[in-house]
């Protein structure tokens, strides 16, 4: 029998987490055939002597909707093993929407999610309204990866409600017509909904995004429709401080799970020495959500990230900063950043860390004033302190002073190898949290999946091999329900990562790319050790590079 691709003589980590073995691996019609020892011929062979043949990577944590319209490869997910990602998190995103609302849609992915306006208007192909249409918009432009779908709550209110989806709760009827909505979209395939009560998610206007006025009605009926239909997941940013779970959202957790009776996953648990015990904390008080099927979510990474001033996401979450988002001109801003009212407000924002808490982890990266060039790569702390002035007032002196050029790089958590090692190894927690697709501009988490085998498993090693392949592979596929992916196993899907488990991994830091539509910058991560990314069968990714091969396909719930 002539098979399409022979993969021999690899070391197989099937993704259960089953101890690895050497074995050929057979595929035909984009289906795994056989596996064993194979002596039959095959139209293509793969030499994979001394690599990790492993199921391809699912992320279960993505914001490309508007980047599938210009990059059928959500790059830089492939790099990295990556076959299938998840979008649509986080209730943000740009489906269901009329023509009239397209602004809104683009200005809430502008201020959530960190990808600039330009970018948008110039990508976003706009050949849908509902969100079955959008799915099979993707599908018809054949990706090169798997797309799995979440419906984000923000445009299905918006879309029955209009703008007093940011004023207000739906009311019966239009709450009926939303759960409609969602209804079909799970008809169609998504895989759940997705919702945020975060601060710092805010959209159009400078008002909070439309999903953050959702009540307590609203996401019964709307976890009843997956109830209903049996089937689907629930994606929900719930810890307005990282990782503390206040009662407010404990309530909102503890509801999701009864109305839905599916699982449901949150974000984020993010290990943060300015709050020590706050993961421990909440995974305590989290237990008996987690024993129902809840999965905190958090990242390998040691989480980095450039902050420009004109897009301050980062302090999005003070409220002091919400004056910021209101009117985005640099006129504008810079009034508020040289108001001593809104430092003062600052400053007591900072008794209650949100995102940071630590002027020591935030670093000058970039200035563009000759004057101020003897700062760059040092802290905010040490710069204060050898200003003898304040850590607020420094931090702000220097951003009117670069006329807001300026970028600072802010390492914000996970940054205690011992207690990541208990968040990693704890199987409650669903690793992913890659953000794929945004915050282009100051940071790129997407690649976590070579960091986590690179760094956490061969040079840490907290855990082995095949349990680091299990939790990006199985793991994720099994909690949102994707059943022929996830795992290497006749019959199943032949999505599978070849890999150097000697020389696998990544950097936590990104480089800067400007190959955005309009030549806009983002922040990539590469990957090292990834030999061979294949998607249905066909090869996406070879040694480093991209192949024209367009395998993936939308996956349907």
């Amino acid at each position: 029998m002539a098979y399409d691709l022979l993969i021999k003589n690899g070391t197989v980590i099937d993704g259960t987490g089953a101890p690895g073995r050497h074995a050929d691996i057979a595929v035909s019609g984009g289906k795994i055939i056989d596996i064993g020892k194979i002596k039959d011929s095959a139209a293509k062979v793969i030499d994979a002597a001394d690599c990790v043949v492993a199921p391809g990577f699912i992320d279960p944590h993505t914001h490309y909707d508007a980047q599938i319209c210009w990059d059928g490869a959500v790059t830089p997910s492939p790099w990295h093993g990556v076959t299938s990602v998840v979008m649509g998190n986080c209730g943000v995103g740009i489906a269901p929407c009329r023509p009239g609302d397209r602004e809104v849609a683009m200005r809430d992915l502008v201020n959530v999610e960190a990808i600039p306006f330009e970018v948008l208007n110039a990508g976003i192909t706009w050949d849908w309204e509902t969100f079955p249409q959008f799915m099979n918009a993707a599908d018809a432009r054949k990706p090169a990866l798997n797309l799995a779908f979440l419906a984000p709550l923000t445009p299905f209110r918006h879309y029955v409600m209009g703008a007093e989806s940011m004023e207000r709760a739906a009311s019966p009827a239009e709450t009926a017509k939303i759960k409609a909505l969602l209804g079909e979209a799970m008809d169609a395939g998504a895989f759940g909904f997705s919702s945020t009560v975060l601060n710092q998610h805010i959209g159009y206007g400078g008002k909070p995004l439309g999903c953050r006025y959702a009540d307590a009605a609203e996401y019964r009926a709307y976890s009843n429709v997956l109830k209903e239909k049996n089937k689907g997941a629930i994606e929900v940013a719930v810890t307005r401080q990282i990782a503390v779970l206040e009662d407010e959202q404990y309530d909102l957790l503890d509801l999701l799970l009864a109305e839905s009776k599916r699982p449901v996953t949150f974000i984020a648990m993010f290990d943060r020495d300015d709050i020590p015990e706050a993961v421990r904390d909440t995974l305590r008080k989290a237990a008996p959500l987690i024993k129902r099927g809840a999965r905190p979510q958090t990242s390998p990474l040691p989480l980095t990230r450039e902050v420009n001033m004109r897009n301050p996401f980062s302090f999005a979450a003070f409220p002091s900063w919400n004056r910021v988002f209101i009117d985005k001109s640099k006129s504008a801003q810079s009034a508020v950043y040289r108001d001593s009212a809104f430092r003062d407000h600052f400053r007591e924002d900072l008794k209650k860390p949100q995102t940071f808490g630590n002027w020591s982890r935030v670093t000058v990266h970039e200035v563009h004033s000759a004057a101020l060039k003897p700062f760059e790569g040092r802290t905010v702390a040490e710069i204060a302190k050898a200003l003898g002035k304040d850590p607020v007032d420094t931090f702000l002196d220097l951003t009117v002073d670069d006329d807001l050029d300026i970028e600072f790089a802010l390492a914000t958590f996970n940054n205690r190898p011992e207690r990541m090692k208990e968040i990693l190894t704890n199987p409650d927690i669903l690793i992913g949290l890659g953000d794929g697709g945004a915050h282009v501009d100051m940071l790129c988490d997407s690649g976590y999946p070579t960091f986590l085998l690179g760094t956490w498993v061969r040079d840490q090693q907290v855990m082995s091999l095949e349990q680091g392949v299990r939790r990006l592979t199985s793991d994720p596929a099994d909690f949102f329900g994707i059943k022929d992916r996830g795992r290497l196993q006749t019959g199943l899907a032949a999505d599978i990562a070849i890999f150097d488990p000697k020389t696998i991994g990544s950097s936590n830091r990104g480089e800067r790319r400007f190959d955005l539509p309009g030549g806009a910058k983002r922040m990539v991560m590469p990957s090292r050790g990834v030999l061979h990314t294949i998607v249905n069968g066909q090869t996406i990714y070879a040694d480093g590079s991209l192949t024209d091969a367009k395998a993936g396909k939308v996956l349907r719930s």
